[in-house]
């Protein structure tokens, strides 16, 4: 590839955003729309805004990506569709995209926009990037787990573009891999409106002796901060800012900084601010080798500022604040007492002597009712003077584009005017003939003049020269040609952005015979999988299991089941596969392009309802004459997150996982935690998943999965013995436990 500058990319919620965003010097935009975005709670754009954000960025060459980064439901496939028609026609750059039918639609029907896979596709590896560059992907978005190296080396080997988060708000999972939120709370991470199960506060409980080891936090990422490591992120091809639901000042904070960075020239102090805009603390991440037991931020899950100081001394009406950094008047500040925060404005600071002052260097007084103590920390969370300078660089140019004319003025001829500017030439001749000069012929002075008034476009008059002879040019006639001119250089710009579209080609029809239905399983221990043997079940998942993430492939003998796209690259010429949930499967478009890969069935995403199963069985038999090879689990506690972190390594229990067990308790209920040898960390849903009941109403199903996790060997049996019966239909009362089981989203639509 080319070396170049990376890109710097910068995210917009709405267009005060993308304007603050281009102000200060970034180089592409990535927005979403009011569907099919995986911000759903930012305000985003419609059709008519996104076109106004797509010419105001256009002509600053400025590039606009469009996140459609959600899993797609059957019934919303062709409203999915003519969006990305309707994108590709106003001139949208790129679609960020997380379902294999978005992935499809893009890379086979649009030659100008491009397929950029998101970092909810999980990709990790070089082989989950050499897949998806295969496939037609322009782009990949490396997960935020993978360290900077080995993204080198990936992007090296692959040769195809990629995209690394830099500063921001980081997942506790992989993402696109957390289901935490849609199980407890029917709001789909994959759909754009996670809750942030992980910023709430958690007890950590050692079930082996019953002990809450703590409470807080633990689940709460720092946010990213790449900054100080700016010259080794110049070779990656983008570089992205998290934070689409972030305000207009935050986005114009972060974007200068780096842009400032990227250019060579911040200072330690320029980066400091980085801290005077939405924080959680920072970390340099796993791309830089962050301790996994620093990565978090136990104290709070929201805005932490920075310090300034604490309450030194107590009197009777007031409290002393020694200060680290300086107290303005109407400053936010925030005091931290026994983990609890007081908020308040600074409208009032005093000095020792009581009188009131606007700004405090060493020390300052305040008076309040709420009860501190000394040594109290203070902190600002939001700096009113540094907002100011923000409302500054909210709306300007940030760069401006040389204008250069040719002007010939001639009595009783038309004035001509030569005009070259973002990369296009245009000749303009005035309606009115030019006038004999009387007194005063027009000079080249007096034309510069008329032309320099460029201060409300994005021009900056560069070269001018002048030819004539006795002419007179009136001023107005003069700022009609440059006005005419702004207008047809835009028109111009705007217009060469292309927008071809491919010819379809007709798919080759995949279908199945139907089978009927029976029982696989899969486990985490020899134990389970034993049992699962001795009671009869054919298919058993257990080494043979390939994750999605974090993966040093091995040879392996069999069939598989496969969880990433990487897995899929490296087994797909050697191994039979079946892929598995975590592939987040909603539609018959994402089944085809699977069995198209050498997928032999298909497990379907545990965030599908039952009429929601029977609409993808219908139009894939539709599309095909002839039915697809479903798997389908229905017993087992879910997975809720995947994550690289350990709670226990951080809350100091390292090692212990071996002896003891653990949960993650809070009013929902408890969520086991499994660690696994290399120090990863599955968190497991409470309750556990039970469709046994409904088996026999479930059509087109061929395998129905048992998930084992944390069971022992007689409940591994146990359960068999249910399913089994249930079936071949030899049991007939309810095996549903109201208690300790959940349906899941089966008979409830997720948002």
């Amino acid at each position: 590839m080319e070396e170049k500058m990376a890109e710097l990319l910068a995210p917009a919620g709405n267009m005060e955003a993308l304007i603050a965003a281009i102000s200060n010097g970034c180089d592409a935009i990535y927005l979403g729309m009011q569907k099919f975005g995986a911000r759903a709670y930012s305000s985003n754009f419609d059709m008519d805004s996104l076109k106004e954000a797509i010419q105001y960025a256009h002509l600053r060459n400025v590039k606009i990506y469009v996140t459609m980064n959600t899993v797609v439901f059957e019934n919303e496939v062709e409203e999915m569709q003519r969006q990305m028609d309707a994108l590709n026609e106003i001139g949208v750059d790129g679609i960020i995209v997380q379902d294999l039918a978005a992935f499809d639609y893009v890379v086979k029907n649009f030659l100008d926009m491009e397929a950029h896979c998101s970092t909810q596709m999980g990709i990790d590896d070089l082989d989950g990037t050499l897949l998806l560059k295969e496939l037609g992907a322009k782009r990949v978005v490396i997960s935020r787990e993978v360290e900077i190296e080995k993204i080198k080396a990936i992007r090296k080997s692959a040769n195809i573009p990629v995209e690394v988060f830099v500063h921001g708000a980081l997942c506790v999972s992989y993402s696109g891999n957390c289901l935490m939120s849609g199980l407890i709370g029917y709001r789909s991470g994959n759909r754009g409106r996670c809750v942030g199960s992980c910023r709430k506060a958690y007890e950590l409980v050692d079930t082996t002796t019953g002990t809450t080891l703590a409470k807080n936090y633990m689940l709460s990422m720092k946010d990213l901060n790449t900054i100080d490591f700016i010259d080794e992120l110049r070779e990656m091809d983008s570089l992205k800012i998290e934070g689409r639901m972030k305000e207009p000042a935050y986005v114009a904070n972060v974007v200068s900084r780096y842009r400032m960075a990227l250019d060579g020239n911040i200072t330690e102090e320029e980066k400091d601010n980085l801290s005077k805009t939405f924080n959680r603390t920072y970390t340099k991440g796993y791309l830089f080798h962050e301790d996994k037991k620093e990565i978090t931020n136990i104290q709070r899950p929201n805005n932490f500022g920075y310090e300034i100081g604490f309450i030194s001394r107590i009197f009777r009406d007031k409290y002393e604040i020694t200060l680290s950094r300086p107290l303005n008047q109407n400053d936010i500040i925030r005091i931290s007492h026994n983990d609890e925060d007081v908020n308040l404005t600074a409208v009032k600071l005093y000095d020792k002597d009581d009188n009131l002052i606007n700004r405090a260097e060493d020390v300052c007084y305040i008076k309040l009712k709420e009860k501190l103590a000394r040594g109290d920390r203070v902190y600002i969370s939001k700096d009113h003077q540094y907002y100011k300078t923000l409302d500054s660089m909210m709306i300007k140019e940030f760069k401006r584009f040389d204008l250069d004319i040719r002007v010939r003025a001639y009595p009783d001829s038309k004035l001509a005017i030569e005009a070259d500017g973002l990369g296009f030439h245009y000749a303009y001749e005035s309606d009115e003939l030019v006038s004999e000069a009387i007194n005063n012929p027009t000079t080249k002075e007096q034309v510069i003049k008329q032309f320099s008034r460029l201060n409300d476009t994005i021009f900056e008059l560069n070269r001018v020269d002048f030819e004539g002879s006795n002419a007179f040019v009136p001023a107005k006639m003069l700022n009609a040609a440059r006005r005419a001119i702004v207008q047809e250089l835009y028109d111009l710009k705007l217009a060469s952005k292309e927008k071809r579209t491919k010819t379809l080609q007709a798919n080759d029809k995949i279908s199945f015979a139907p089978k009927a239905p029976y029982l696989t399983a899969s486990v985490m221990t020899k134990e389970q999988y034993d049992a699962c043997v001795s009671c009869g079940i054919k298919t058993v998942y257990f080494e043979n299991i390939v994750r999605r993430n974090q993966n040093t492939y091995q040879e392996k003998e069999g069939e598989l089941l496969i969880g990433g796209y990487g897995g899929i690259y490296h087994y797909r010429a050697t191994n039979p596969f079946v892929t598995d949930y975590s592939m987040n499967v909603v539609n018959a478009t994402s089944c085809y392009e699977l069995y198209k890969l050498g997928a032999k069935r298909i497990t379907l995403s545990y965030e599908l309802n039952k009429s929601q199963i029977e609409d993808l069985r219908r139009v894939y038999h539709e599309a095909n004459d002839g039915d697809p090879s479903l798997e389908m689990i229905v017993y087992g506690r879910a997975p809720l997150m995947f994550t690289k972190y350990c709670p226990l390594k951080k809350m100091d229990q390292c090692g212990n996982c071996k002896t003891k067990q653990y949960v993650l308790k809070d009013e929902h209920g408890s969520f086991p935690i499994i660690s696994h040898e290399d120090c990863t960390t599955t968190i497991l849903n409470g309750k556990t998943l039970n469709l046994l009941d409904e088996l026999q109403n479930i059509d087109g199903i061929e395998a129905f999965r048992l998930n084992f996790t944390i069971e022992s060997k007689d409940e591994v049996v146990k359960t068999i013995n249910k399913a089994m019966g249930k079936l071949n239909g030899s049991i007939n009362r309810p095996v549903f436990d109201q208690d300790t089981d959940t349906r899941g989203h089966f008979n409830k639509e997720i948002l």
